[in-house]
């Protein structure tokens, strides 16, 4: 397993993209910036799903068919509350804007959230093998990786094959339940983009492009693996198709002590939390498109 290479240290107020951070996400698929948020801003972010309902109201299951439960909840819209005011605040969003090129917005969030024991794991893909499916039209599209606790190899961290983002997008396929890269194109890959694992302190953040592969295992050990993830679009690449994400709306950005300051912990109002089980036509259409993944 390979030591991630594209690492870079958060100084509050003097976050800017460089041309070495730029050369590496666009070379490797991903860069890794520790301690993105504080201490006192973690502790704020937890309040939400710890003691604001989101988990108990909004989350979803899903086996993994090794017998354990991956679990998720998902929404569309950022909102005001904490986790609202990470995903707007300006050393997020505009890091994203440097990295893509362009004016991004809000595609949807999620809390993935692997409980001791029996946290389940996701296997190879690229998030454009989904969202391609979506009528994006191009890969101009990222996602943030937040570690709200520590995440390590024996509790199901990320890890990814560096490098693979540069491949383009690979056809997948439904194996247990999710979409999945193609195994043979995923090996071949192997040989050449060393995987990658990437462990992380509360707090560190993961930038990384939709094309890059990337999995998770399960959660063997004591302790609990959750993160939130922040996935972005480009303005200039709207869906075609109104589906179950969002369609492009103007991000209001915010200033970074938003994220300290806000003590919004239980108004979800408009957040558009999504539920799998009630998916209207339009989004139905959809996710039977991504269901079938042809090759």
């Amino acid at each position: 397993m390979a030591t991630p290479t594209a690492v870079y240290s958060f100084s509050p107020g003097d976050l800017r993209v460089t041309k070495d951070m730029k050369k590496n996400f666009d070379d490797q698929g991903y860069i890794i910036i520790k301690g993105l948020f504080d201490q006192a801003e973690m502790a704020n972010l937890k309040k939400v799903f710890e003691d604001g309902g989101i988990i108990k109201n909004n989350g979803f299951t899903m086996e993994d068919g090794d017998g354990k439960k991956a679990k998720m909840a998902v929404w569309n819209t950022p909102g005001n509350d904490v986790s609202g005011m990470m995903a707007r605040c300006e050393k997020v969003v505009n890091t994203c804007e440097d990295l893509l090129g362009g004016e991004v917005y809000h595609y949807h969030s999620k809390l993935v959230y692997k409980d001791p024991f029996s946290g389940g794991s996701f296997l190879w893909h690229q998030d454009y093998g989904y969202w391609y499916h979506n009528s994006c039209l191009f890969p101009d599209m990222m996602t943030v990786f937040v570690a709200i606790d520590k995440c390590t190899r024996s509790n199901g961290c990320l890890e990814v094959l560096a490098g693979s983002n540069r491949c383009g997008r690979i056809a997948h396929e439904v194996i247990r339940g999710q979409n999945s890269a193609d195994s043979e194109r995923v090996s071949a890959i192997k040989k050449i983009c060393p995987q990658t694992c990437i462990e992380l302190d509360p707090g560190d953040a993961v930038f990384f492009h939709c094309n890059l592969l990337h999995t998770s295992s399960g959660n063997n050990s004591a302790d609990r693996r959750w993160a939130l993830l922040v996935a972005y679009n480009t303005k200039a690449n709207n869906p075609l198709v109104p589906h179950h994400h969002s369609q492009y709306i103007p991000i209001q950005k915010v200033p970074d002590s938003s994220v300290k300051e806000c003590t919004n912990y239980q108004d979800f109002t408009g957040k558009d939390f999504w539920d799998p089980s009630k998916t209207d036509s339009a989004g139905q259409a959809i996710l039977e498109k991504q269901a079938k993944c042809e090759k």
